[in-house]
């Protein structure tokens, strides 16, 4: 990794990092309407399975 700061960055590496925190500053948080009749526990896709009344199934 580099040790740079930020002023020793070229004028656009911080221009792009200064838009970039202006867009992560105007950025909303979203809102996700709850899931009806979903899954209970971890989300099984980020898991890398998913399990049914303890029988795990890969895909």
């Amino acid at each position: 990794m580099s040790d740079e700061t930020p002023a020793d960055l070229p004028p656009a590496a911080q221009r792009a990092l200064a838009e970039a925190e202006a867009r992560r500053k105007a950025a909303k948080e979203v809102e996700w309407p709850a899931e009806l009749g979903g899954r209970d526990g971890p989300e099984p896709v980020r898991y890398g399975d998913w399990e049914k009344k303890g029988i795990a199934v890969d895909f």
